[in-house]
């Protein structure tokens, strides 16, 4: 059976990006870099928007107020680029022109929890706010992880992440600090029906 992670790059005031930001608020760091180049191989789930995004990044666009992409973030998109990918769609259309992607046009948590039952392996999305709100709803999320970078954008933060989420219990598996500053957090997530009656032991 699969494992799905959800994964975000945040700033600490919970935005997954900031208009005229670099890719990782520009403050990653050598031994953040380095755990992220030891990761092991995923299949990553997306949404429409963050295939046009990132496979738009592949194709040498180069994100608003940059004019070049930096050398961490072209290896990024190099790396992704050579990962299996899935495309939950219903606007796209085939083929997808980004390597190894797959478009699926069918519910996707149905779609997900199929593939978690009959796969192995590491499932992870990227990206794809409105798609991992919808899998942790379903119960089908077996990691949270957060990298928190240190920088509050409350003037300039896009795509807040947990608007519209249910209330969610979090037992902490994993933590961790990079170069520093930036702290890693994850959880093994629980929906909750309502607030706890008691303080939790």
């Amino acid at each position: 059976m699969s494992e799905l992670l959800v994964d975000f790059i945040t700033s600490l005031d919970g935005h997954a990006s900031g208009e005229g930001w670099p890719g990782f608020w520009g403050l990653e760091g050598p031994e953040y870099l380095a755990w992220l180049g030891k990761q092991p191989e995923a299949t990553y789930l997306m949404g429409a928007n963050t295939y046009r995004l990132m496979s738009g990044f592949a194709a040498g666009e180069v994100p608003n107020g940059q004019d070049e992409f930096r050398p961490e973030e072209e290896a990024s998109v190099d790396e992704l680029t050579q990962a299996s990918k899935v495309v939950f769609s219903s606007s796209l259309e085939k083929p997808l022109t980004w390597a190894h992607s797959t478009l699926v046009r069918d519910d996707a948590v149905e779609a997900v929890r199929a593939m978690k039952s009959s796969g192995s392996g590491l499932l992870s999305t990227i990206g794809s706010l409105s798609l991992c709100r919808s899998l942790l709803r379903a119960g089908l999320v077996d990691r949270f992880r957060v990298v928190m970078f240190p920088v509050i954008t409350g003037a300039t933060g896009e795509e807040r992440i947990y608007d519209g989420y249910p209330d969610v219990a979090l037992e902490m598996i994993e933590h961790r600090t990079f170069d520093g500053r930036i702290q890693l957090v994850e959880y093994k997530p629980r929906v909750l029906e309502h607030p706890p009656l008691g303080v939790p032991a």
